[in-house]
């Protein structure tokens, strides 16, 4: 029954190939010279099958572990280098028709319920640029009658057209619910970055037990969407991820690789990006009986990703503690968030929640943006608030092989450097300059051109005479 090309979900996530994957491996997790043969062929930065995934994530010897965790962070600096970039998610409404076990937005959580006015979204436009942030992930709950695809769009605009001094949204992702192909048509015109849509479980029986109603209860109409999307709708960037602590993890990374082995066999391309989420306390959600992920198993399910789908922008969230998003960095993250508010209109008001109003979870790493960049250039990471590809059109099937070869750097290596220096010169304290200041020259000399070396130093003596937004 398994055909990666089918469109039908039931096809492509086919729960005995899962079983069967899962069940070899296991078996071949305990030979060593299978997984020897195996962490070979991903040395050469290619990817893995699912299947091959399969036997490293059971894989419990302590030095297979750290040699696979190893290996990730190789692959993960072998595409991105020590390039971190940095986003936020911004809500727009907590109205909600879905009823999800897990969500504190839930429709039947009594809760107090509000979208922003476009001069409240300006409000949170403007504390979001005096940041520093360039890039933002749009998130609403699923409410046609309040929250429908005309007020999204208008956002959108609302946000590229605010702009605070040398301050500008640069990029605009948005995770919103299932839609059709016509509204991701009119997402894309209106100036969408990465549209990206959680599975939250692969696994069908939870994914109906967890969506007790609402239009995301439909297994198939959800788990369909990307091939609406870039099939029909014009999407060429989607992003992809499960919330790990529904369903037995190892089956969720089979479900995430599977649906990426789609992606690539229908539309010639896989996911832009993978996130991974994982459950945290939520006003009215009981976790006692969802299956929970320890760190240990987190850590190494995030390394299996990174060695199956290199390729891909692998996203860690501030549901995370700081401590432990530090060693998730390690193996093979190339994106996080940072400053999180997971309420509405919490950037322009903070500490100002209105009576009977939660968030949609609760952070674990509540950091300030600068606090955040002083540990990652502290670590040895470079920052970048890039979106270069996205403006210059490498995206899709344009970024993909670059991404693949490696040859990506090439242009993001620069252009971090260029919107570090951007933040560094208009946000940061004096403390962070003179770290970010140390770093990008460190950073200039390991440029291996000669030509773009000296274009980068060009580009960086322009933004200290006051231009922005240089790029490559």
């Amino acid at each position: 029954m398994y055909d990666p090309a089918s469109r039908d979900a039931n096809e492509f996530i086919d729960d005995a190939e899962i079983r069967e994957s899962l069940e070899e491996g296991k078996k071949l997790a305990a030979d060593r010279d299978a997984l020897n043969t195996i962490l070979e062929k991903a040395r050469l930065c290619r990817g893995l099958t699912h299947r091959e995934a399969a036997a490293l994530l059971y894989a419990e010897d302590e030095d297979i572990r750290a040699g696979i965790h190893a290996l990730a962070r190789r692959i993960k600096e072998h595409i991105y280098g020590r390039r971190i970039v940095m986003f936020a998610p911004l809500y727009l409404s907590d109205y909600c028709v879905n009823n999800c076990r897990y969500c504190g937005f839930h429709a039947s959580n009594k809760t107090a319920r509000r979208r922003l006015s476009q001069e409240e979204l300006r409000e949170e436009v403007l504390a979001l640029e005096t940041l520093g942030h360039k890039r933002l992930l749009l998130e609403a709950g699923e409410d046609d009658r309040n929250c429908p695809i005309d007020y999204i769009l208008e956002c959108m605009r609302t946000i590229y057209g605010t702009k605070l001094r040398n301050g500008s949204i640069r990029r605009v992702n948005v995770d919103i619910a299932a839609t059709t192909a016509e509204n991701y048509r009119r997402l894309k015109e209106a100036g969408l970055g990465t549209y990206i849509l959680f599975q939250e479980t692969y696994h069908k029986p939870t994914y109906e037990f967890m969506h007790m109603g609402g239009p995301k209860a439909n297994y198939e109409w959800h788990t369909e969407a990307m091939d609406r999307g870039m099939l029909e709708g014009g999407l060429d960037d989607v992003g992809i991820g499960a919330l790990f602590g529904l369903y037995d993890w190892h089956y969720e990374v089979m479900g995430l690789l599977l649906h990426a082995e789609h992606l690539e066999a229908v539309a010639g391309v896989g996911p832009h990006t993978i996130s991974f989420p994982r459950l945290l306390p939520a006003e009215g959600v009981d976790y006692s009986a969802y299956e929970l992920v320890s760190d240990r198993d987190f850590k190494h399910l995030i390394a299996v990703t990174r060695l199956a789908v290199p390729y891909t922008g692998m996203i860690l969230t501030t549901r995370e503690s700081a401590e432990f998003r530090r060693e998730l960095l390690d193996i093979g993250m190339s994106q996080m968030s940072a400053g999180s508010c997971v309420g509405v209109g919490g950037y322009a008001h903070p500490g100002c929640s209105r009576p009977g109003e939660t968030p949609q979870f609760h952070l674990a790493d509540e950091r300030k943006p600068e606090d955040v960049l002083k540990g990652l250039v502290r670590d040895g990471y470079l920052p970048s608030f890039c979106t270069a590809c996205y403006r210059a059109g490498r995206t899709g099937d344009r970024f993909m092989p670059l991404a693949k070869s490696g040859e990506i750097s090439n242009c993001c290596q620069p252009n971090a450097m260029l919107t570090f220096e951007e933040y560094l010169l208009d946000y940061a304290d004096d403390e962070l300059k003179a770290l970010g200041e140390r770093m990008i020259a460190e950073e200039l000399g390991r440029i291996t051109s000669e030509k773009r070396r000296a274009q980068t130093a060009a580009y960086l003596e322009r933004l200290k005479a006051g231009e922005r937004d240089l790029r490559f």
